[in-house]
């Protein structure tokens, strides 16, 4: 299949239908690199606003609403040697009383400095914070940003999530991982952005160590397949992605997709699929920093092997 080379001149901040910006065909596979949220190319060059500015949109033969968009995350490689992160937590991660403690903790600086070894797979803090001197950690690069356009002429900010994907900030989506979208255009349209070096669960200093990527992808469609959420799996999980606050309502999303799951394509019933997930899923926390949440429910894969499905 053939494989595609596209190095972006423009960025876009929503998720919608925007003119694609390359044509391609299940199975094909895609070369192509990302801007950091602040709009930062490989060279530190300010190329675009800031913003969680997203490549593509990316056309996808014979995709159409209806469908589900198959995304193979096979390459996350972080292509320069500086990235940045939020210097405190996000004030609504806290107790009301501690917001103001952390309004005087950020000082005048909003951002701290690291330095990252793409030969070590490790980044250091430079900026000075007593008590993490010297503070290296290896790298787990993700995309935070990434999905299809919405439906009814919709145009969503990257800054936040929802059915179609886009600002979701889960360490899961990684390497390695294969994603799957609800096609809800023609050509479903697919953006990707926001790379981080490394993020703990939550996204909840407001960033992670957020870097410009390059990123190798690939698509296929599975056709007539109609999900509602995002879904996921790796070498160990499925697992299912809701978008929404408040919390709790994401939780719903998540689960409910999974209970979707489980039934129409691995032959379980209603109470089946209840006493599996009540016994064994696992749940993951996206973002809980921007306007909508993100929870992920994932199933163990050594549960499924046996199931008549």
């Amino acid at each position: 299949m053939p494989t595609h080379t596209f190095e972006p001149t423009h960025y876009h901040h929503t998720l919608a239908a925007h003119p694609p910006v390359l044509h391609i065909a299940p199975g094909d596979t895609v070369r192509t690199s990302c801007v950091d949220a602040a709009g930062q190319d490989r060279n530190l060059q300010q190329v675009t606003p800031r913003g969680n500015p997203v490549t593509g949109p990316f056309y996808v033969e014979g995709a159409m609403p209806g469908d589900t968009l198959v995304v193979r995350l096979e390459q996350l490689r972080p292509n320069r040697n500086q990235a940045w992160s939020g210097a405190v937590l996000a004030a609504n991660v806290v107790d009301p009383e501690d917001v103001p403690v952390l309004a005087q903790a950020r000082g005048s600086g909003r951002w701290l400095d690291w330095e990252v070894d793409l030969a070590s797979n490790t980044a250091r803090l430079r900026s000075t914070v007593r008590g993490l001197e010297g503070l290296e950690l290896p790298l787990e690069p993700m995309l935070g940003c990434f999905g299809v356009a919405p439906g009814q002429g919709q145009a969503i900010s990257t800054a936040t999530s929802g059915p179609h994907g886009g600002n979701m900030d889960y360490r899961g989506f990684k390497e390695g991982v294969t994603a799957y979208f609800p096609v809800q255009v023609e050509g479903a349209l697919f953006f990707l952005g926001d790379g981080h070096a490394l993020q703990g669960d939550g996204e909840i200093a407001g960033t992670g160590i957020k870097i410009s990527m390059d990123v190798q992808f690939s698509v296929d469609l599975i056709k007539g397949q109609h999900i509602r959420w995002p879904r996921g799996e790796d070498a160990e999980y499925i697992f299912t992605v809701g978008n929404a606050r408040p919390l709790d309502q994401c939780v719903q999303h998540a689960t409910s997709e999974m209970l979707r799951w489980l039934t129409t394509q691995y032959g379980l019933d209603i109470q089946g699929a209840s006493q599996l997930m009540g016994q064994c899923v696992r749940y993951d926390l996206g973002n809980v920093f921007d306007p909508a949440y993100t929870m992920v429910c994932k199933m163990p894969k050594r549960h499924l092997e046996h199931l008549p499905g």
